[in-house]
């Protein structure tokens, strides 16, 4: 409150404020000067406001004292509870951890900035600034892994009327190594066929940890046995299971079970907990061999073999031999794979597995023969053994020598005696150990013997020229050189060897070539462009539909509509035996007879025994399960019981009562000749 001395009461002074907050928060009775407050003040956001006051004459509005300022100050009262800093909060400690041990520090803030004073449960203890710390000792993260917590922050030390504050506190429990690898069982037992190859997983064990990450790590190792060769294991890093893999190929035969000694070991041993027991255990593996129907093999895996290409047909080469492994020991039965000789220059006995030829050979068409020989099983021809035999041919001289290469010699007009004009040389191609040698009647170079050759009396010598080898027994040839007389420059190099060269006139030049040539092809271009205008101006050969007079056949491939198709024929005809059949006039008979033929009937009677006849039959076929689901044609060669015409038989023709004249008969010609004899009426004819 404020008041001036000069104020008496009668209400002549008047009071105003300014400052901070003025008339928005503080407004002040401008008759008495006093101040009050015009919403909740709030000392955490403003703690103080200054402010000035003034008594002023209410008639003339003047200062009657000067402006006086002053500070209100506001007063703190617990108004606000404590808050966490950083809640909720997460922390860990591992577990088996002694008593006491510290476990997480809880920063509170309270408005008198009072001491925090923390309260925990389960298992933990609270003291003051909110550390936390265990209250019981060996907790086992196997049992319970993790704690929340709730944390209470009072302030006034506690005291009634204070404000609190709360927080949750996820207290886990890390793991440490307090737990051995224990196998669950103390003996297994696989069986394994012994066909499964080489790296071949045979089984997977696995020790039990309750202790997870690298405190579960685990190392296996076998430690005895009579496997430790054939069988090898190793530790998988994602399940931490043994893998037991073959080392060595299996064979029932040989051995039929292994005893394996596995031991699994912690990788990370924490010393503290050695007393816990040893962090090992061992198991025992039994691995059981299965027998498997294996193929038959061989003694060795490649034969080598010889044999001279003089060999007749039907000479051993050699012997293979293969056998069953398996208990039973089954006879084997041999062939040759024909893919590796497709010539079949080869047969084996199918029993004793003896080689011999079957074809002539011939070392310089193929020296050595690689084949595949089969052992089957007699008992069972699945199981197939290979076996790879390598016969080499040997040589023997049986191919004469010949010349090296197709020789192309010349010899100038001017030649003088004695002149080199061609060096030749011969091959073999037999194989002798020491290389070729060859016997010539002549000498491998040839020479000229006279003075000049004219190529208008001869210009080609044929040279016969004989080649003996060096082979026991030696074999020979007579091969023939042809030598061309030749033109030749001053260097002796052949410019013609054409014989017509001097009968012929001059030949054209290279020019006067090209212009002819030249010439034809224009010709040529010319025919070929008319002969296309010719055939496009050419009217086509087809006729217009409207211009095509011929008969045309249209082929259809439509099928039929079935029983409901009513449209394609009459169905009357099929149901109503009353129907009137035109007279149709047959093809195959001369029109002057045509009259003589039976009358046929415009109209035929119900004929009850057909209907019937039909009827059965249709219901024969419904209730048939062989019948076709599809529309089918039945045919029945049924006559009846009679017609009009009577008989068809000619049987008892003689005896029968029937008027019909036969005499038209006799006009019908020599073939008909004996039926106008029978059915003729003269009596001369009667008994013919």
């Amino acid at each position: 409150q404020l008041h001036s001395d000069v104020d008496k009461g009668d209400g002549s002074i008047k009071y105003i404020l300014s400052g901070e907050g003025a008339s928005s928060i503080f407004i002040i009775d401008e008759n008495t000067g006093d101040i009050h407050a015009t919403k909740r003040l709030d000392r955490e956001e403003q703690a103080y406001y200054t402010l000035r006051a003034q008594a002023l004459d209410r008639l003339t509005n003047k200062p009657v004292e000067p402006e006086s300022e002053f500070v209100i100050k506001i007063q703190d009262i617990n108004d606000n509870e404590p808050k966490f800093l950083d809640g909720p909060y997460t922390a860990g400690v591992p577990e088996m951890s002694p008593v006491g041990k510290c476990k997480i520090h809880c920063w509170c803030k309270l408005s008198f900035h009072s001491n925090v004073f923390a309260c925990a449960t389960i298992d933990i203890s609270c003291l003051t600034a909110g550390v936390i710390k265990t209250a019981l000792p060996n907790m086992d993260r196997e049992a319970k892994d993790q704690y929340l917590l709730v944390i209470q922050a009072k302030d006034m030390v506690g005291q009634n009327g204070g404000l609190s504050g709360t927080t949750s506190v996820t207290v886990t429990l890390t793991d440490v190594n307090d737990n051995p690898p224990r196998f669950p069982r103390r003996s297994y037992q696989y069986n394994v066929p012994e066909s499964l190859p080489v790296a071949s997983v045979v089984a997977r064990i696995k020790a039990a940890d309750a202790d997870v990450g690298p405190n579960a790590e685990m190392e296996y190792k076998i430690v005895d046995g009579d496997g430790l060769g054939v069988f090898k294991i190793s530790v998988d890093k994602d399940t931490q299971e043994g893998i037991i893999t073959i080392q060595k190929e299996l064979d029932f035969e040989a051995k039929t079970s292994y005893t394996l000694r596995i031991e699994a070991a912690n990788m990370h041993i924490d010393p503290r907990f050695l007393s816990l027991g040893p962090f090992s255990d061992m198991t025992t593996v039994k691995i059981i061999i299965e027998d498997d129907d294996e193929p038959p093999v061989f003694t060795s895996r490649l034969y080598s073999m010889v044999v001279s290409e003089a060999a007749k047909v039907g000479t051993i080469i050699g012997t293979v031999a293969a056998h069953d492994p398996d208990a039973s020991n089954s006879p084997v039965r041999y062939s040759i794979d024909r893919n590796t000789d497709l010539e079949r220059y080869f047969n084996i006995d199918a029993n004793s597995g003896v080689i011999t030829t079957a074809k002539s050979l011939d070392r310089e068409t193929n020296a050595v023969h690689n084949i595949t020989v089969l052992a089957m099983e007699s008992q069972n021809p699945a199981q197939i053994g290979r076996g790879y035999v390598a016969i080499t041919i040997l040589d023997i001289n049986d191919n004469a020598p010949e010349f090296a290469m197709e020789y192309e010699t010349t010899v100038c007009e001017n030649a003088q005696p004695g002149q080199v004009i061609q060096k030749i040389s011969a091959i073999d191609k037999d194989d002798p150990p020491n290389g070729h040698q060859f016997y010539f009647n002549n000498t491998a170079t040839v020479l000229t013997r006279r003075n000049g050759f004219r190529r208008q009396e001869q210009s080609v010598f044929y040279l016969p020229i004989f080649i003996v080898d060096s082979g026991s027994p030696s074999l020979s040839s007579t091969n023939t050189l042809t030598i061309r007389v030749c033109d030749c420059d001053a260097d002796g190099i052949a410019q013609t060897c054409n014989a017509e060269a001097y009968i012929l006139p001059a030949g054209l030049s290279t020019g006067a070539l090209i212009a002819i040539l030249a010439c034809v092809l224009t010709l040529l271009v010319l025919v070929l462009l008319i002969v296309t205008m010719r055939r496009r101006k050419k009217e086509p050969l087809i006729f217009d539909e409207e211009r095509d007079i011929r008969e045309n056949i249209v082929r259809y491939d439509d099928e039929g509509g079935g029983e409901e198709d009513t449209e394609a024929f009459d169905m009357a005809a099929l149901r109503n035996l009353n129907i009137i059949r035109d007279t149709k006039t047959r093809r195959d008979v001369t029109p002057e007879i045509q009259f003589l033929s039976r009358p046929t009937f415009k109209s035929i009677p119900d004929n009850v025994i057909f209907r019937e006849f039909i009827w059965e039959r249709l219901k024969e076929a419904d209730v048939d399960p062989c019948a076709p689901p599809y529309d089918s044609l039945q045919t029945y060669a049924f006559e009846g019981n009679g017609s009009v015409a009577e008989s068809l038989s000619s049987l008892d023709s003689i005896s029968s009562n029937s008027d019909q004249n036969y005499d038209y008969l006799s006009d019908w010609g020599p073939r008909f000749k004996r039926l106008a004899d029978m059915y003729g009426t003269g009596p001369d004819c009667l008994y013919s």
